[in-house]
C-alpha cells in the first residue's frame, strides 16, 4: 500500500469540522475574497478540506485547524484554502444571449464609435474566468466577426483568484463532452481533437486563440485593479451572487471604471437587479453601457 493511501485510509470520513474551526474559516474568506459560507455551506467545505488534508497528510479536521489557527500556518496556506473553497462553475457558451449580443450589437457599436482608428484594438476582460471557457467563448464569437470584417484586433484578459482554475485556462485543455454547447462549425475552427481518444477524450483550444487570452489572479476584493482603463466589455457574470450587497457595489463600481465610455457590463442573469444600482444604461437583461458612447 502506498504512503498515500495509508493516509487516506486513515482519514475518519466522521470526523467534522469544528464548529469554531468553520467559522474562523467562513469569516476569513468573507473578507479576503468577499465569498458567503452559510452553515448550509459546511458539508461542501468539509468535502473539499478533505481532498487538501490529504495532500497534506493530516487525518483530522482538529489538525488542520490548528494548523491554520494555532501554528501558524495560515499564511503558506491561504492560497490553497481558497482554491479548495472557491466555487468554479463555468461552461462554454454559458447563458448564450449575451454572446449573441456581442456578436450582433456590441462590437458594431464599438467599432462605429471608432470608425477613425485604422484596426482598433478591443479589449475583452473576463473578471471571474474560472477554468477559461468564458474568455474562450469569447475568443471564438469574437474572431469569427474579425474574420467577417477584417477591421480591428482584439485581446482577451482572463482573471480569476484560483491559481488552480488559472492554470487550467492556460493549458485550455478541456473534456470533450464539456464542448457541446460550441456550435459545430465553431468547434471545427477553434478546436484540436486528440486522433486517438482514450477512456476520457479532451480537446484543446488552437494556438491561435491561445495566444490572445492571457490569464492572471485578481482578488475582486482589492482596493484597484492593476489593468487597462480602456476595457470595452467586461463580463462579471455568476459571481456576486456569493457577495455581500456593499462588496457587490464596490466591486462593480472598481470594474466599470476600466470600461472605456460606451463599454459594456455583462452580469449573471441571476444578478441582473445587482446591475441596477449602476449608474450606466441598461440595453439588455444583465447588459449595461457605460455613457459617453
Amino acid at each position: 500500500m502506498s504512503a498515500l493511501a495509508r493516509i487516506s485510509n486513515d482519514i475518519d470520513e466522521d470526523d467534522r469540522l469544528s464548529e469554531a474551526d468553520f467559522q474562523r474559516i467562513s469569516a476569513l474568506i468573507g473578507r479576503e475574497v468577499g465569498i458567503k459560507l452559510p452553515p448550509t455551506k459546511r458539508l461542501m467545505v468539509e468535502g473539499r478540506l478533505r481532498r487538501r488534508m490529504r495532500v497534506l497528510g493530516m487525518t483530522s479536521f482538529s489538525a488542520y485547524g490548528a494548523h491554520l489557527f494555532r501554528q501558524g500556518g495560515l499564511e503558506a496556506e491561504l492560497p490553497y484554502l481558497i482554491n479548495a473553497v472557491t466555487t468554479n462553475k463555468t461552461d462554454f457558451f454559458r447563458e448564450p444571449e449575451h454572446f449573441d449580443l456581442m456578436e450582433k450589437l456590441m462590437v458594431p457599436k464599438l467599432l462605429e464609435a471608432r470608425r477613425n482608428e485604422r484596426m482598433p484594438l478591443l479589449k475583452v476582460w473576463s473578471a471571474a474566468s474560472s477554468t477559461g471557457a468564458e474568455p474562450y467563448t469569447a475568443a471564438m464569437v469574437l474572431a469569427d466577426i474579425a474574420a467577417q470584417r477584417r477591421d480591428f484586433r482584439f485581446v482577451l484578459l482572463g482573471t480569476d483568484i484560483s491559481t488552480d482554475v488559472l492554470d487550467q485556462g492556460r493549458r485550455a485543455v478541456y473534456p470533450a463532452e464539456q464542448i457541446a454547447p460550441v456550435p459545430p462549425a465553431k468547434q471545427s475552427r477553434y478546436l484540436m481533437f486528440a486522433r486517438r481518444t482514450g477512456p476520457r477524450p479532451e480537446v484543446r483550444i488552437v494556438p491561435e486563440l491561445r495566444r490572445l487570452v492571457r490569464f492572471q489572479r485578481l482578488n475582486l476584493m482589492d482596493g484597484t485593479y492593476p489593468f487597462d482603463r480602456d476595457v470595452d466589455i467586461i463580463l462579471l457574470r455568476n459571481v456576486l451572487i456569493y457577495f455581500e450587497k456593499s462588496d457587490q457595489e464596490a466591486v462593480i463600481n472598481r470594474l466599470v471604471g476600466h470600461l472605456r465610455p460606451g463599454g459594456y457590463l455583462l452580469l449573471g442573469h441571476s444578478e441582473s437587479m445587482i446591475g441596477t444600482s449602476v449608474t450606466m444604461r441598461q440595453v439588455a437583461p444583465a447588459v449595461f453601457q457605460k455613457a459617453g458612447a
